[in-house]
């Protein structure tokens, strides 16, 4: 009887269940890092929104700044020249960091999703004035609970006049 020249090699069933166990496990710890991931996005979306709504908002003071005694500012309706009122501006934004509602209302409009506060910091000088703007989201956050905003950005701005 003559033995055959190929040798017939294959993998084992051990070896077969072995390498499915750790592709399984490997894929189950990617699986499981994906919310996480999701949550960083999103957070990074809001942030980024929120980045935009505070230049848009920089630029309307700036531009307000030049105004004459009594006026309001073109888009938001904020104080031109900073009138002696300790009581901030709020500002409501949609997701797409649009302006929705009227400015210092009460209640925010149902498609809110970011508030805007704007704190104009006292007393301004001959050739500067300062303002806080602070964005966070959730708008509708109840301020009477205590509550805390999901997130925040926040930025001091100097406008020259």
């Amino acid at each position: 009887m003559k033995r055959s020249l190929h040798k017939t090699t294959a993998f084992s069933l051990v070896e077969v269940t072995l390498a499915l166990g750790v592709a399984a496990f490997a894929l189950t710890a990617i699986l499981g890092m994906l919310p996480a991931g999701l949550k960083t996005q999103q957070a990074s979306v809001r942030q980024t929104t929120a980045n935009g709504i505070i230049s848009v908002i920089g630029a309307d003071l700036r531009a307000a700044v030049r105004l004459p005694p009594g006026q309001v500012s073109k888009q938001f309706g904020l104080k031109g020249q900073w009138a002696a009122n300790a009581t901030p501006d709020t500002l409501y934004f949609t997701n797409q960091g649009k302006q929705t509602g009227s400015a210092n209302v009460a209640t925010p409009p149902t498609d809110a999703v970011f508030r805007a506060s704007v704190t104009y910091l006292f007393p301004p000088v001959e050739t500067t004035s300062l303002a806080d703007i602070t964005v966070s989201w959730p708008a509708q956050i109840d301020p009477t609970t205590g509550a805390l905003p999901a997130g925040s950005v926040e930025t001091f701005i100097a406008t020259n006049r």
